[in-house]
């Protein structure tokens, strides 16, 4: 059974998994999307799983017979986290209190993400919730600690703190009134909220699965509440990212599908696991930001949208004309006039822009003489700062 991908409906494959052996359940069920979720793969293999349902009480009913089967093969240190949205979690939720206790309740883990736009009348979904619930209290929780946030400061992270007379948190001091130190500290314990960037179309472990996971958030999951050698389920395995997971993290794996392609892919993968690293969590995303402070000013001020990583192009006007856009550059320090308008019409031109504004902030004798230079797409005009060093600087001029 161990370290296999097996083909069936979880409810009958769990019932020849020994009682109180699995460590860590992961579970991806349908969603009560009410649609047929399918996908082509780069290979253009299609995926596709049904998620219509006669009633909220047939689904729920479903989920329920599997979970009470799952919490007899998990084993007194196990958790389980169930993976669901918006369109059932509330129920889910109350199922879940009934199968493993209102007190099991461990966390209500929100996966936030940014994706795409949202052209319905609604606010755009940008997160799934997973449910984190125990078997006893002897669980299995490794401490996970992240970064501490740009906003604190060096106090925080060095004075130890206690609570006055009054209850209220203040920074240790001594009888002679010194600092006292806290020691080494490892970071911030890991909070119910994880922002893990969604499986962008080009990832490299992209399947073409249609509600595939990333790698990511299933290895947070599994060296939270496992240890090496423990075993891992996942009833409802899709395209194995739980088992691809568990192997790269020296655990056993048990999956389970009851799409016949869905087991051959996830046993694919397991044989060349490929994971994709994100540059978003490596750097942060204010490494995505490379405006200088100087263009970010300009743009503030105007009605645009920000572009932070494109070589000709700094902002979007809100304003499109016949369904083309009006794109906005900003002129750098130490840079030609004619340079940057080139840079524009170059980004402009991919973009189909109608219109390309290069706003100068600076002006000398040599982009005086050569503005011709400047391509005829391109308009120039001045910023307010510029405009105004212009008057001081002539201003001076003239009394000199």
């Amino acid at each position: 059974m161990i370290d296999q991908i097996h083909h069936g409906d979880c409810l009958d494959i769990l019932s020849q998994i020994p009682n109180g052996t699995v460590n860590l359940v992961y579970l991806d069920p349908p969603f009560f999307t009410q649609k047929k979720q399918t996908l082509k793969s780069r290979k253009l293999v299609t995926y596709e799983f049904d998620d219509k349902w006669d009633s909220m009480a047939d689904y729920i009913a479903y989920l329920k017979l599997r979970l009470i089967a799952i919490k007899e093969v998990m084993a007194d240190n196990a958790t389980v986290f169930v993976h669901c949205d918006r369109n059932a979690s509330h129920y889910i939720r109350v199922m879940l209190d009934e199968v493993f206790g209102y007190d099991r309740f461990l966390s209500e883990i929100i996966w936030a993400y940014r994706r795409w736009s949202n052209s319905r009348k609604n606010l755009l979904p940008a997160h799934q919730t997973i449910y984190m619930y125990s078997k006893s209290d002897r669980y299995t929780f490794n401490t996970i600690y992240t970064d501490y946030s740009a906003s604190t400061n060096v106090d925080q992270i060095l004075q130890r703190r206690e609570r006055n007379k009054h209850g209220k948190t203040v920074y240790a001091t001594d009888d002679d009134n010194n600092v006292i130190l806290n020691g080494p500290k490892k970071g911030v314990p890991l909070s119910d909220t994880w922002d893990i960037p969604y499986l962008n179309p080009k990832a490299k472990e992209r399947t073409g699965y249609p509600t595939q996971k990333p790698l990511l958030l299933l290895e947070r999951i599994i060296q939270l509440s496992s240890n090496p050698d423990n075993i891992v389920l996942d009833p409802f395995c899709g395209s194995g990212t739980t088992c691809v997971a568990a192997t790269l993290l020296n655990r056993r794996y048990i999956g389970i599908d009851t799409s016949h392609d869905a087991v051959e892919l996830s046993r694919a993968r397991i044989g060349n696991p490929i994971r994709s690293d994100s540059s978003l969590l490596k750097k942060g995303r204010a490494s995505y930001e490379n405006l200088p402070d100087e263009v970010q000013s300009i743009l503030n001020t105007l009605p645009v949208k920000p572009v932070q990583r494109n070589s000709g192009i700094d902002a979007i006007h809100d304003r499109f004309v016949d369904g083309r856009p009006i794109v906005i550059r900003v002129q750098r320090d130490g840079e030609r006039l004619e340079d940057g308008a080139n840079h524009l019409k170059q980004a402009g031109e991919k973009k189909n822009a109608i219109l390309m504004i290069l706003i100068r902030r600076h002006q000398d004798v040599q982009q005086t003489t050569f503005f011709n230079l400047i391509p005829p797409e391109v308009t120039v005009i001045d910023s307010i700062d510029g405009i105004i060093d212009d008057i001081i600087e002539s201003h001076l001029h003239t009394e000199s």
